[in-house]
């Protein structure tokens, strides 16, 4: 529902900040103070104010609330920040903007209502949004605004038009009063608006509140020169003079009047204004347009009424013809023969000494209504008016020296005027003939006057059967006259809220006070001396019954969720039906029959005592739900069982200087419960092996919320036994039925996330089967952070342990495996059945046996259970190529790293499966031998391939040029093979094929061809070798090859492994011979210089490395099935090397 917001509960609810507030709070927010008074129908400007926030620079959230009294509720207004905050009352109004919440500042806003509504009368709250994490001071502040009626009035009796000539004098007059019952002052601005003009009105002179005159802007030469003055003539009457008129003041003439009230700041604030009705349109004819002309003198009185009551009003109307359109002249009136008042040649009035009084009090009015017509008034006639009365006029001349000569005048006929008395009409009426106020409240009597015409006062009285006691009384001044001795020292004071209304006001009654009261009041009349007079008094009693203070306030105390789960909220509420008197309330606690406690007590100023530090678990709150029903509302936050116990509200109240105990209210009991466990376990049956390791778990599936602490218990059901205890705190202690020493350390538990428990029997005996359960309580914490316990847990699993079934078995299957020669060989002992069983190890052992029969078995290598590897010596075995690994739990495996021709013959396993026995000794439980592995080592086939084999190209080559012979290995037998390169030539007369130059595997070069230092050899990568001819000449022409031999590298020995020959290269010899010579001879030597120093360099370096290897011949060892001797034949040191 719109109507309802939450700031108002956040604010309430937090009543902590109400204890900030007494202590320094750092927040503040503020409204003016009130109540302020404003007129319906004009705006009301309210700014509201926040400090001490910590972010001051940040646009706070601001919000105006109203309070409903008779809802007990607040509705919505306005928001600074929410567009949709205003209750379906204000929600048009804000929408139209007539309602605004406007932000002046970060920390300061203006709420406004355009016009004010009869309906806008009430208190309203600025509440500020508090963005920060704690609450530390006040949030909002609240206003009463109380909506009056516009009761301004303006009005001028003035002509609608004037016409005078420049130099005339004016008097214009004007009405303005108020029956506003506040103390208000008035301000009379007097305008001039130029006719077709677009400018805004001219302010000619004003009076202040303070009746302060001020001039306009056009007008303040003048004004300072006396010839523009604005008096106040009467009560209500404020007369504007100007001595001598200028054409510029031609335009229409009008007054306004503004209406101010003084806020309880002290500050003056304009509630309404309002402009007369009526206007004067003033003509103003310029000197050169006045006429000369001098007529006879008439004049006439026009009287308006002729006859009239007492209190009514007299108009008399003087017009004077006859005179010179520039002709000054005086005028007076007269009653029976006697001057009332005068007009002189200036426009100055003159009033008779013994009148002087009346028209200071605005009864009697003189103003000039036209060029030749004056006005004189008399309000409220009295009977010493009636008579006969005349209007007398004569011309005046001015001299030179400014003075005046007075002509002969002339009377208008006399016309009597009768007043006649009335009766007087006052009435006296209260409220009731009875009223009832209980003790200690506030006793309010009002009187209602009609009928009255004059001043009044009032005077109230105390009546009994033996004396009349004076109470209070107030003067026809509005003067309180002094209360009566019985009353001096009392809370007394009499009011008049309004102009027929009179009221008596009596602070904390006390049953002595209770009687009869006369309401006195005195209507008072001025005599014409001025002097006042009694006019008619008249009384009024009522009778006042005062109740005993105990006897109608009454205390009840009525809860919310009084059975709360541990950590719930609890409210409680004690309404007080009482009267508005100072009011001690105080919460107690009584627990399990022990004396109550006092939890707080709040003061009639609203301060709070806490007792026992107990603030924190409790927040007050306290509205008022309509005048005699206040509700104080308690709210415990987080109950814990301390909060727990019978709960009852005091009240005591300060009557006559001293406190006075009430009855209490009925006990409230709180119940504060632990929550219900929702705790659930799940623990499922396992099955075990003797001497294993059994992990019996039990796990949480579903938990209680409040992030709980678990103890658990393990028990054997079987025996009613308790094994281990773990705490809250995860400490773990064996059970009270413990075993032995030994029993213990074989029974562990751990808890795991989850959470889930474990309980681990280790080396399991046939004796632990049974059943087991795990009892596990939930420990939470309270709001005071105290740990209590839930109902625990019960879960069962069943442990059974079997004896362990011992059937290794190792696989059977003969196998045959052929390798290369070099490869690498995995031999496999693999077990087809493991056995269960814990503590079980196994030992291993690999045999060997010739490819003979009748060979004798050799011992390979040992693998004990304990993982420890041993090689028996074997002379002419494998030794360190054999690796022994275990890539899983059932496959044992012999590598066997570049296999050898001697390698061959047959491999096989035999596993023993050992178990650890009770006392703690290996015993063997299994053994058997695999089938054997019959291994064939092999030479490796051929892979040499040579670029171009069986082809032939045709190569032209310029005499003198150089020519290339490539030789190019594409494929070969092994990684590690070497080549023995040799280049063939032949030549196409004789068709024999020559070798020319060899490549030895050793890295020796050899020409065989006589060509010397004309071959160059290269060897650009390892598969790539290349011959180069230079200087090319007829005879190197013919048919070129090479032929590549492989040799296979082996631990034992060194072979071929294939041999094959490139395509042939068909190189033809163009050019001159001695051309050729010429230039083969300057291109030779170079190269024979170079080729000389690279063979001196490679001869050097041959030397060296056959001085480090030693003699090549000598004792040869004996030739084994795993060694090798490699020899290589001498060749010729004659050759020639190019390195890349």
């Amino acid at each position: 529902m719109r109507g309802f917001t939450t700031a108002r509960y956040l604010r309430t609810y937090l009543l902590l900040g109400l204890l900030h507030i007494q202590c320094g709070a750092r927040v503040l927010t503020e409204v003016p103070s009130g109540p302020l008074y404003r007129v319906v129908g004009h705006p009301l400007r309210v700014p509201c104010n926040v400090s001490g926030f910590r972010d001051a620079e940040r646009e706070k959230g601001f919000q105006v609330l109203m309070q409903v009294p008779e809802k007990a509720m607040d509705i919505n207004v306005v928001s600074a920040r929410d567009q949709n905050f205003a209750w379906g009352k204000f929600s048009g109004r804000v929408d139209s903007k007539e309602i605004t919440l406007a932000m002046l500042a970060p920390n300061s806003a203006l709420f406004t209502i355009g016009e004010l509504m009869a309906s806008d009368e009430g208190e309203y709250e600025c509440a500020v949004e508090n963005d920060e994490t704690a609450y530390d001071g006040t949030y909002s502040a609240k206003i009463k605004v109380k909506v009056i009626d516009d009761t301004l009035t303006v009005s001028s009796p003035d002509p609608a038009s004037l016409s005078l000539d420049e130099g005339d004098p004016l008097t214009l007059t004007c009405q303005a009063s108020s029956n506003t019952v506040q103390h208000t002052h008035l301000s009379v601005t007097w305008y001039l608006r130029v006719d077709g003009g677009e400018e805004p009105p001219r302010p000619i002179v004003s009076l202040d509140r303070d009746l302060t005159p001020s001039a306009g802007p056009r007008f303040r030469e003048r004004h300072g020169a006396g010839g523009v003055r604005l008096d106040k003539v009467g009560e209500a009457t404020y007369q504007l003079t100007i001595a001598r008129v200028e054409p510029s003041d031609q335009g229409r003439v009008y007054c306004q009047a503004r209406e101010w009230i003084q806020d309880p700041d002290r500050s003056w604030y304009p509630i309404t204004q309002k402009d007369s009705e009526e206007t004067t349109a003033l003509t103003v004819k310029a000197k050169d347009q006045v006429g000369t002309e001098q007529g006879s003198l008439a004049v006439r009185l026009s009287v308006r009424p002729e006859a009239l009551q007492e209190g009514q009003e007299l108009a008399l109307t003087c017009s004077v013809e006859g005179l010179a359109a520039r002709q000054s002249f005086s005028v007076a009136w007269l009653r029976d023969g006697s001057e009332l008042a005068r007009f002189g040649p200036t426009g100055v009035l003159h009033v008779g000494a013994e009148h002087g009084d009346r028209h200071a009090g605005g009864q009697l009015l003189a103003t000039k209504t036209g060029p030749r017509e004056h006005l004189l008034v008399l309000r409220p006639v009295r009977v010493q008016d009636q008579g006969g009365y005349a209007c007398r006029a004569w011309p005046q001349d001015r001299n030179e020296d400014e003075s005046f000569t007075r002509g002969q005048y002339r009377d208008s006929p006399t016309q009597v005027v009768s007043v006649s008395a009335t009766a007087s009409e006052l009435s006296v009426q209260t409220g009731g003939e009875s009223v009832a106020v209980t003790e200690g409240g506030r006793l309010q009597l009002t009187c209602r006057v009609t009928g009255f015409r004059g001043r009044l006062s009032v005077t109230w009285e105390h009546k009994s059967a033996s004396a009349s006691r004076q109470v209070v009384g107030l003067s026809q001044e509005g003067v309180v006259v002094e209360p009566g001795p019985d009353f001096a020292q009392r809370h007394v004071r009499a009011r008049r809220p309004a102009a027929d209304a009179f009221t008596l006001e009596l602070e904390e009654v006390r049953p002595s006070d209770a009687g009869t009261y006369g309401c006195t009041v005195s209507e008072w009349a001025v005599k014409p001396t001025g002097d006042v007079e009694l006019s008619h008094s008249q009384e009024k009693t009522c009778t006042v019954n005062v109740g005993l203070l105990e006897n109608t306030l009454t205390l009840t105390l009525k809860g919310r969720d009084t059975v709360a789960t541990l950590g719930a909220d609890v409210e409680l509420w004690c309404h007080v039906k009482a009267p508005r008197i100072p009011m001690t309330l105080t919460w107690t606690l009584r627990r399990d029959g022990s004396p109550p406690d006092k939890l707080l007590e709040l003061s009639p100023d609203g301060a709070i005592t806490w007792r026992g530090g107990r603030q924190r678990r409790y927040q007050l709150r306290v509205e008022r739900f309509d005048e005699t029903v206040l509700v104080h509302n308690l709210r415990i936050t987080g109950a814990t069982p301390s909060e727990a116990g019978l709960y009852q509200c005091e009240a005591s109240v300060f009557l006559e200087k001293r406190h006075k105990k009430m009855h209490p209210s009925n006990e409230l009991a709180v119940m504060v419960t632990r929550p219900e466990s929702k705790l659930s376990l799940d623990a499922q049956s396992i099955s075990g092996l003797l001497d294993a390791d059994v992990v019996v778990t039990c796990s949480v599936t579903e938990t209680t919320p409040g992030d709980p602490s678990y103890a658990v218990t393990w028990r054997e059901e079987g025996d009613n036994r308790t094994l281990l205890v773990s705490s809250r705190d995860g400490v773990v202690t064996p059970g009270a039925q413990a075993t032995t020493p030994g029993e213990e350390q074989r029974i562990s538990m751990q808890q795991r996330a989850g959470p889930s428990f474990e309980l681990t029997i280790r080396r399991a005996r046939v004796g632990d089967s049974g059943r087991y359960s795990c009892v596990v309580v939930e420990w939470l914490q309270d709001p005071n952070n105290d740990w209590f316990d839930l109902p625990p847990v019960r879960g069962t699993v069943t442990v059974q342990i079997s004896e362990p079934v011992f059937d290794m078995q190792v696989d059977h299957e003969p196998r045959d495996l052929r390798v290369t020669e070099g490869d690498d060989v995995d031999l496999h002992c693999s077990l087809t059945k493991r056995g269960s069983g814990p503590g079980v190890a196994f030992s291993l052992t690999w045999f060997y046996t010739g490819p003979l029969p009748g060979e004798e078995n050799v011992t390979l290598a040992e693998l004990s259970r304990e993982g420890l590897l041993t090689r028996p010596p074997w002379g002419g075995g494998p030794g360190r190529r054999l690796t022994l690994s275990r890539p899983d739990r059932s496959d044992f495996r012999l590598s066997l790293h570049s296999a050898q021709p001697g390698d061959g013959g047959h491999y096989w396993c035999r596993v023993e499966q050992h178990r650890l026995g009770q006392g703690g000794r290996w015993q063997q439980v299994a053994v058997d031998t695999s089938g054997r592995t019959r291994l064939t080592v092999g030479d490796p086939e051929g892979g040499l391939s040579v670029g171009g084999g069986g082809g032939e190209v045709n190569v032209t080559v310029a005499a003198s040029r150089d020519f290339t012979v490539p030789c190019d290995i594409l494929a070969q037998s092994s990684p590690a093979s070497a080549f023995n390169v040799t280049w063939f030539w032949r030549r196409e007369a004789d068709g024999e094929t020559r070798p020319l130059f060899t490549a030895h595997p050793d890295g020796t070069l050899q020409d065989v061809s006589g060509r010397g230092d004309r071959l160059r050899f290269r060897r650009p990568r390892p598969a790539l070798f290349s011959l180069t001819v230079s200087g090319a000449v007829p005879e190197d022409g013919g048919r070129y090859h090479c032929q590549v031999e492989e040799w296979l590298l082996s631990p034992s020995r060194r072979r071929v492994g294939g041999v094959q020959r490139s395509q042939e290269l068909r190189v033809n010899i163009q050019g001159n011979m001695h051309a050729a010579s010429d230039s083969s001879s300057s291109a030779i030597l170079p190269g024979v210089l170079t080729g000389l120093i690279v063979l001196l360099l490679v001869v050097v370096g041959v030397l060296v490395l056959k001085i480090r290897q030693g003699p090549t011949t000598g004792a040869k060892k004996k030739t084994s099935l795993w060694t090798e001797g490699v020899f290589l034949k001498e060749k010729p040191p004659k050759h020639m090397v190019d390195e890349d």
